[in-house]
Order: C-alpha cells, then structure tokens, then sequence
C-alpha cells in the first residue's frame, strides 16, 4: 500500500495508506481502492470522528473508498430519535416475537462458525470453508469496544450482529444468519433491534455503513427512516423522508 500522508482523527494522528486497486465489491465491472488506516488500538472518539469522515472498520484497519470520479459509496446513519418502525418492519417484529437476544463480547464458537459458513455460502457463494481464525481475526480482535449481538430461537443460533461502541452512536459492523431462517426476514429484525440498542444505551445515532446508489443488496438501508447522508466527506444531511413516503435519498 502506497502511503499518502496522514490523518487527525480526534487528538492522535494516524499514518493514512491507499490501496492498490481492485474488483468493486459493491457495482460489476468497476474498480475500487481505500484510504487505510492500521491502528492496534484506537479510542472510541477517534473512531466516531473518522467515521464522521467517511471511515469505517473492517477487522483491525479502518477505511474510506477512494476511487476517483465514482462517489457512490456514501456513509448513511439514523438519528434514533426520530425513527418508527414501518408497518411491514413492525410485521418483521411480530413474527420475530419468539427471539431471545444477546449482547456481550464477540465470542467464537463451533455454533457461530457454522451458521456463519453457511451464510457465506448461502448469500455470498464462498465455496471454501471458513476457517477459526479467520472468524476471530475478523469478528473478535477489535482495536476498539466491541459487542455481538446474537438471535436464539430456544437453543438454536439463528443470527449474530457485531457492533463497534462509540461515544454517542452504535456502528453496525456485520451481520449474518441461519439461511433456513431466511423468511423471518432477520437483516430487518437485527436492524431493529440495533436502534433499539441504541436507544437502551442513550446513544443517538445507529451507523449503518455505506449505502451505494445502484448496488441492490445496499438498499435496505434506506428503508430506516429518517436518515441522514455524508456530503463530500464533511457534513451529515438529512435525506430520507418520514415513513410512508416514495422518495428516495437525496442526491443518489
């Protein structure tokens, strides 16, 4: 990786690297690099500064898109307080009623790799096995606080979210499921029980990543009303409307 410079986030500045280019993970046929940060710790208000620069974590480095003249991986995030539940996502609650969740540290198990590689190859088509270590590099070695949130029906294992802790918000880091739990619709319950979350900690925002105009499996997102959009990398404005409405996001 090709070093640029570097990075204030809160009062600590990091070395900033770029990326050789690859395949777009997100739109076919395109071709996507990142600006890097490597931190073996960080603290939890550095790390809500950098995602109020675009920044978002992936195992233990922190990135931002940076593929010049394409701009359509914007960060998206929920003000807490002004949302309600839609009627198909207060439907999604009632059928998920009989859930128990929860929350604590990342923790690795043979239960939590299974469901996790079926996902994979349910939803992403990984044909290889997925190895402990890979989990727990990924989901468990955290340079910040980080907490799962997982989906139990009985005994049984049907979702796991991990979550990253940040002064006045929550980030929604991965999730994943049990395929053959695929209609109780869990991405949507897990996203409601995130904001949920939020609120039971005071915290005001739930941080949802990136949401990609044109990318289909992105948009979901925007379905948690009234969100709010990163302008150039600076300035969070208010984009989605209230529930019920049939506009899109602003600027997309």
């Amino acid at each position: 990786m090709m070093e640029p410079g570097l990075i204030q986030a809160g009062d600590i500045p990091f070395p900033l690297y770029r990326s050789e280019e690859h395949a777009c993970p997100y739109l076919e046929g395109l071709k996507a690099a990142e600006l890097v940060v490597l931190a073996p710790r960080m603290s939890p208000e550095s790390y809500q500064g950098l995602m109020d620069r675009g920044f978002r974590r992936s195992g233990s480095y922190f990135y931002r898109p940076n593929c010049g003249a394409c701009q359509r991986c914007v960060p998206i995030r929920l003000a807490v307080a002004g949302f309600s539940p839609s009627k198909s996502q207060r439907r999604v609650e009632r059928r998920n009623a009989d859930l128990r969740v929860e929350v604590g540290p990342p923790v690795l198990d043979d239960e939590r790799l299974k469901v996790y590689e079926l996902y994979q190859r349910q939803q992403h088509k990984t044909a290889t096995s997925l190895t402990r270590e890979h989990y727990r590099q990924f989901f468990c070695e955290s340079p910040i606080n980080t907490v799962e949130m997982s989906y139990w029906l009985g005994s049984a294992l049907l979702g796991v979210g991990i979550l990253d802790v940040c002064p006045d918000a929550l980030s929604s880091v991965y999730f994943y499921f049990h395929p053959a739990y695929a209609r109780r619709s869990l991405g949507v319950y897990s996203g409601l029980r995130e904001i949920a979350e939020c609120r039971r900690r005071g915290l005001g925002y739930w941080y949802l990543g990136y949401y990609v105009a044109g990318c289909r499996k992105m948009e979901y997102k925007t379905r948690f009303r009234p969100f709010e959009l990163l302008e150039g990398g600076r300035v969070w404005r208010a984009a989605g409307l209230a529930q019920g409405t049939q506009a899109g996001p602003r600027g997309c």
